[in-house]
């Protein structure tokens, strides 16, 4: 979802995101939760973080809890390594009802986190 927001902000923003153990296709009820505010992720596919290790970043932020304990270290240059943490809505037990209320809670804490971060930071690059 941060990667759909980011790129939301500004076109030109060359965005790139992976995991650390990636799903083999986007989460459906992220794609969805996107769709409700207008941002298509479903063309989104999951990579390894591997495949961007020995690349020059201005900015490597994790955003899952676990993933900023288990990011392998970047070799090639890194201006910023962040991490700005959201719970996974995939981790979410109950209702239906309740798993799409938790999905678009961390929906909108993503955009809300990433606007202000993008207004701070990217938006006079």
């Amino acid at each position: 979802m941060t990667h759909g927001f980011l790129q939301s902000f500004d076109k030109n923003l060359q965005v790139f995101s992976a995991g650390t153990e990636p799903a083999s296709k986007v989460n459906e009820k992220a794609v969805k939760v996107m769709q409700e505010i207008g941002i298509d992720i479903s063309s989104h596919t999951p990579k390894s973080v591997n495949i961007y290790l020995n690349t020059t970043w201005d900015y490597v932020i994790t955003v899952c809890g676990d993933a900023n304990e288990t990011c392998p270290t970047f070799s090639g240059k890194v201006k910023h390594r962040l991490h700005i943490g959201f719970e996974d809505p995939s981790t979410a037990i109950g209702s239906k009802e309740y798993i799409m209320s938790e999905f678009r809670r961390v929906r909108d804490e993503i955009q809300n986190t990433f606007q202000k971060f993008y207004k701070e930071n990217l938006a006079s690059l």
